[in-house]
């Protein structure tokens, strides 16, 4: 195995030993199993620039602050400033992200720096120590399946309590760890106050858990978390340790629009009248 550029440069400077293995390569990122001492942990790896597309992060990026205006306005443009500014954003939000949610009681692979645009994490193993399988990798009993949506739900809702949402969740970024399930990949982690998007991306994150396991829990399938803690949020009533029940009561009354269009009519007939009264105080 080639030793990567950005990998060699870390032995180079002493932050870690020696490249083991590569563990998985995705379109965002390769990553490796590392010695640091005489431990193994894992190092991210970011993909190049032109490997990658950016057009699908605009619904993520959306609410997220920017170190100033520079940056803010060259993101928003094709500059090569621009894209490398995206491109430093979107990484350190997730080691930002990564922090915080260890912080914070989330089960996620604990963070151990981030050098020269490469994460170093906890390497995640199953019990004979070899790296973790994904979620859809593994066959669970319904006990099992219970046990680890009650414990992926906790961790959405301490996510939520900080204002966060995954916005990618899914069986493909669940480690099995035998202590239970561990959340990965965090690049594309959402602003739940700030992105128009956020509940639609929390549902779909619950929903997939919830379809993922609801195979070998079937009841599970006639739950809505999802619902239920984004209505907690909504209200400023969602706790880190909320309980939740599983049960939502949709409001299933229909608009009415007659009703709305006479108020939006009557609106418009007052911004019209106050037109009028100005156009002949100025011509007095």
């Amino acid at each position: 195995m080639k030793t990567p550029r950005d990998l060699e440069a870390l032995i180079e400077d002493g932050v870690i030993d020696e490249v083991l293995w590569p563990l998985r390569s995705g379109k965002e990122a390769a990553v490796y199993a590392v010695r640091v001492g005489t431990e193994v942990r894992c190092a991210k790896v970011y993909k190049d620039l032109a490997q990658r597309s950016f057009q699908a992060r605009a619904q993520y990026q959306e609410g997220r602050k920017t170190r100033g205006s520079r940056q803010a306005r060259s993101m928003g443009k094709a500059s090569r400033f621009g894209r490398r500014e995206s491109e430093t954003q979107w990484k350190n939000t997730e080691v930002d992200a990564l922090y915080r949610l260890a912080k914070a009681g989330v089960c996620v692979p604990t963070p151990h720096g981030f050098f020269n645009g490469v994460l170093i994490m906890a390497l995640v193993t199953d019990a004979e120590g070899q790296a973790a399988p994904r979620l859809g990798e593994v066959d669970l009993s319904a006990e099992e399946a219970r046990d680890f949506h009650h414990r992926l739900i906790g961790d959405v809702v301490r996510m939520l309590a900080l204002g966060l949402i995954h916005g990618d969740l899914s069986e493909y970024n669940v480690l099995v760890a035998p202590d239970g399930p561990v959340l990965i990949d965090f690049p594309q982690v959402v602003n739940a106050a700030g992105n128009n998007a956020a509940r639609a991306l929390l549902l779909r994150d619950v929903h997939n858990l919830r379809d993922t396991l609801g195979r070998f829990a079937p009841e599970l399938n006639d739950t809505h978390y999802g619902e239920e803690m984004w209505a907690l949020y909504e209200t400023g009533e969602l706790r880190a340790d909320s309980v939740l029940t599983g049960q939502f009561v949709f409001d299933t009354e229909l608009a009415d629009v007659e009703t709305i269009m006479l108020s939006i009519e009557d609106a418009r007939q007052e911004a019209e009248a106050r037109e009028l009264g100005r156009s002949a105080s100025a011509g007095d």
